[in-house]
């Protein structure tokens, strides 16, 4: 599961940095894949974070 979500980020993460590099060719849908990978990413770094201070103690 890790892997699907980890690739989903990814892609997403490929389409934001081509849409800043070239903001003419942006779809109209941009504003909604950005905040979606900007929300992706901070909910998938956040568990990391927890999981990893729950495997220390």
């Amino acid at each position: 599961m890790k892997k699907v979500i980890t690739l989903i980020l990814i892609l997403l993460n490929i389409m934001v940095l081509f849409g800043q590099i070239w903001p003419e060719g942006a779809p109209p849908f941009a504003k909604i894949v950005n905040i979606t990978f900007l929300v992706g990413s901070l909910m998938f770094l956040i568990y990391h974070i927890l999981q990893n201070k729950s495997n220390i103690k």
